[in-house]
């Protein structure tokens, strides 16, 4: 991969030494600027022009949404913020990624991979994200799942369960549990069935994500996930399992 000439866009002057701090091990990121607000980033974007800009959303006098309206040529651009109301609004501008501050490592790691997409892919990929309301999520669509002050932004395909806890669903990826205000029901509505199976009345499973497959009481199955998570297949749900499944 080439080398990305790159301006860290931040009002806060420990914020852009933190990024710069997390970003020196990527040799693939060359840190060419930094500005402090977005008047003086649209002048060094327009003499420097980088591939790639780190920028935060709430600066005084200028956001980050006003100061791309003023650029003629955009270049990639990944939304670093302490706000997650923006989220949605930061992917309708087809921005590479959106992390929120204090910045994970292991998220920021993320998103200097989605630098590697080759340009068709991240093109497609945020076409989409964009008004996808009414269209079945596959295991490639990523979502915006928050749970008080914490969101994450995911792929399906790291998503193994999900959970039916009261007014509420539980959904579990990586180390993560977060609820989200919605019935599973309407989960299993959005979701591809080619990879999400409704296993039982609480939960919803990622086919990918079986390990292993055992008979159970009453004629259902019981599945064993790769994080080691049992969840038993009804045995209303085990002969429709069974029909998806077998050959």
């Amino acid at each position: 991969m080439k080398t990305l000439r790159t301006i860290i866009i931040d009002d806060e002057r420990l914020a852009r030494e933190e990024l710069k701090l997390l970003l020196k091990d990527y040799h693939e990121i060359d840190i060419i600027d930094e500005a402090k607000n977005g008047e003086e980033a649209i002048e060094k974007i327009k003499v420097l022009k980088p591939d790639l800009i780190f920028l935060d959303i709430s600066m005084p006098e200028m956001n980050g949404f006003e100061m791309l309206k003023q650029l003629e040529e955009i270049p990639k651009v990944i939304f670093v913020t302490a706000f997650d109301e923006y989220a949605i609004k930061a992917f309708e501008v087809n921005a590479l990624d959106y992390v929120m501050k204090p910045v994970d490592p292991a998220r920021l790691d993320e998103s200097i991979q989605k630098l590697n997409l080759k340009e068709e892919d991240f093109t497609s990929q945020f076409e989409g994200a964009i008004n996808r309301k009414d269209r079945t999520l596959t295991l490639t669509d990523s979502v915006f799942i928050k749970d008080g002050e914490k969101c994450w932004f995911i792929e399906l395909n790291k998503v193994r369960m999900l959970e039916s806890d009261g007014n509420y669903v539980k959904v579990y990826f990586d180390n993560f549990r977060p609820l989200v205000l919605r019935s599973l029901n309407s989960f299993e509505e959005r979701l591809d069935p080619e990879h999400f199976f409704r296993a039982n009345r609480k939960f919803i499973i990622n086919l990918k994500w079986i390990s292993h497959i055992e008979n159970w009481f009453n004629g259902g199955l019981q599945v064993e996930l790769r994080e080691g998570e049992k969840i038993e297949i009804s045995r209303r749900q085990a002969i429709r399992f069974k029909e998806i499944m077998s050959l």
